[in-house]
């Protein structure tokens, strides 16, 4: 049931619209408009709230929320709709999530992974509260309808959202700069032994799987283009790749 606070905001943010609605003069009209934002302002700040743990600044999001609730108090129409409530409110949540689709990306992951962490995050949240505790990656993979390996790609687009600066410290007490431990990518000559290493394996893996690999990590395909190419689901890619992976791991173990 909704409280009393609640009710009295949204009878007065009808009483105001109505107003509005009576007003010819445009200055006057936008003043009450203007009224009725700042009345709900709350619900802008709380559904702004909700995404403050997925990467963004939360100020940014408060800012996000506000113009879509001034879109929302813009485009109402009263009489229109159970109330104004429930129009703000995908208003404002639509505003923000195109505000992470756009804006929240240091380096971008594809348009699925975003939906399926987004899907995700409500998900384990739904599961936790009706279950009184959080869902193994198991369960939630299984109420998404995903398969974990698909899950957990999802959750590590998560670092896309920020980058860390290549001069920053190791450890917080430390002093080596995070780019001093990188590996230089463009020197071949250090790739030579791995190369060699692993040239045998690769011999020993069919037609197919050779196919696979060179799609994947040649030409860079995501999983669900593999999957078009081959002729099979993203989800078989996934676990093809997970068993070539596997089986290229274990006998360089053993020539190691």
């Amino acid at each position: 049931m909704a409280s009393e606070d609640s009710i009295s905001r949204e009878e007065r943010t009808e009483q105001l619209f109505l107003r509005a609605s009576a007003m010819s003069d445009i200055a006057s009209q936008q003043a009450v408009l203007d009224e009725i934002v700042l009345l709900n302002a709350g619900v802008a700040e709380a559904l702004a709230g909700r995404y403050a743990q997925r990467g963004a600044d939360l100020d940014d999001l408060v800012q996000v929320a506000y113009l879509g609730l001034v879109k929302a108090v813009q485009g109402y129409r009263l009489g229109e709709g159970p109330g104004f409530l429930a129009y703000a409110v995908p208003t404002i949540s639509g505003e923000i999530k195109r505000y992470f689709r756009d804006h929240g990306w240091m380096v971008r992951p594809p348009r699925r992974l975003q939906e399926l962490r987004s899907a995700a995050v409500t998900t384990a949240a739904d599961l936790e509260q009706a279950w009184g505790r959080p869902p193994t990656k198991a369960e939630l993979a299984k109420d998404l309808g995903v398969a974990v390996d698909e899950l957990a790609e999802a959750e590590q687009s998560r670092a896309g959202f920020t980058a860390m600066s290549l001069d920053a410290p190791v450890r917080a007490e430390g002093s080596v700069p995070l780019g001093d431990l990188l590996v230089d990518e463009a020197d071949s000559f250090s790739r030579i032994d791995d190369a060699e290493m692993l040239r045998p394996a690769l011999a020993t893996l069919s037609a197919r799987d050779r196919q696979i690999l060179l799609l994947r990590f040649v030409r860079g395909l995501t999983q669900e283009q593999i999957g078009r190419e081959i002729g099979v689901s993203q989800m078989q890619v996934s676990r093809l790749l997970s068993r070539i992976l596997a089986g290229l791991r274990a006998q360089l173990e053993v020539t190691a």
